[in-house]
């Protein structure tokens, strides 16, 4: 069983589907990656969809940094159709592969979560600071910086002799260990900050949402790294030494399935921590697909 993938002319290749049903666990495999590219593809888009058709929060920042998660998290559900249904092999040397154009989409997650967590903690202590300064179109920049960076580095390494590549790849291994700091330390910070500094504020409307936005931000981060980690360590040991794990293709690899589950848990934890996201998402849509009792 295999597909045709068109190669610009009348010669076409076929690429072997991830499994070939020989055994019982091979049709787990196939269905769960079915399923979970359905259910994050529509998650996620769900979420996308609400924050964009409502203004009240398409204007807030906290939500742009979700508008861009979101569009990566239902680019990547829509990447498991291809990356988890066919034999494909990202990496050195891969198969059937995609230049890395889809497994960088966690990339930009990586980075749009730095940022927001850069700005909620701007948002919290220097307040003032951050309401004169910090608009939109800045959060928007830097969310587009986000695609502009990780990006610019795949396009970069796809052009260049396999060796340097390599190079490439070594450093942004490099840099991503030092982002997985900075994330970590920048998560305790919050939460420390945020206890002490939101006691001190009154009552109101505007403690609630920095409340709501930095419990979202945090449980977010942690989730991510719990997710994405094994697949980083499993990466640095194949690097640095033999003892690495190496899978038949990315539908076996459990390191990297566990990293993209980040695409459903993300949007998942924007609903539960944000009742008014939820509102928008109801109303953009599943309102019309699930009975009123659902809700």
């Amino acid at each position: 069983m295999s597909a045709t993938l068109g190669a610009g002319n009348s010669s076409s290749r076929l690429i072997p589907l991830s499994v070939d049903f020989s055994h019982p666990e091979d049709y787990v495999i196939y269905a769960f990656h079915l399923a979970f590219a359905t259910c994050a593809t529509a998650l996620a888009g769900s979420v996308l969809a609400g924050i964009l058709r409502t203004r009240t929060l398409r204007v807030q920042n906290r939500f742009v940094f979700m508008i861009n998660t979101s569009i990566s998290d239902t680019l990547t559900g829509l990447s498991v159709y291809y990356l988890g249904l066919f034999d494909v092999q990202e990496g050195y040397p891969s198969r059937n592969g995609t230049f890395h154009i889809l497994p960088s989409l966690l990339g930009v997650n990586i980075l749009t979560f730095l940022f927001a967590q850069f700005d909620r903690y701007c948002a919290v202590c220097y307040p003032f600071f951050y309401d004169r300064y910090i608009s939109r179109s800045v959060v928007t920049a830097v969310c587009v910086y986000s695609w502009f960076h990780v990006y610019a580095q795949t396009i970069a390494s796809n052009l260049v002799p396999l060796v340097v590549a390599a190079q490439i790849y070594a450093f942004s291994i490099a840099s991503l260990q030092i982002i997985v700091v900075t994330k970590v330390v920048m998560t305790v910070k919050l939460y420390l900050v945020a206890e002490s500094q939101l006691k001190r504020e009154p009552p109101g409307p505007d403690r609630e949402s920095k409340r709501e936005s930095l419990r979202i931000i945090i449980v977010v981060v942690i989730m991510f790294l719990t997710l994405w980690t094994p697949s980083f360590i499993n990466i640095i040991l194949r690097q640095v030494s033999r003892y690495g794990l190496v899978f038949r293709n990315e539908a076996t690899n459990v390191f990297a399935i566990m990293a993209r589950l980040n695409a459903l848990t993300t949007p998942a934890v924007y609903l539960w921590g944000s009742p008014s996201l939820r509102a928008a998402v109801w109303c953009a849509g599943w309102s019309k697909v699930l009975p009123e009792w659902t809700r």
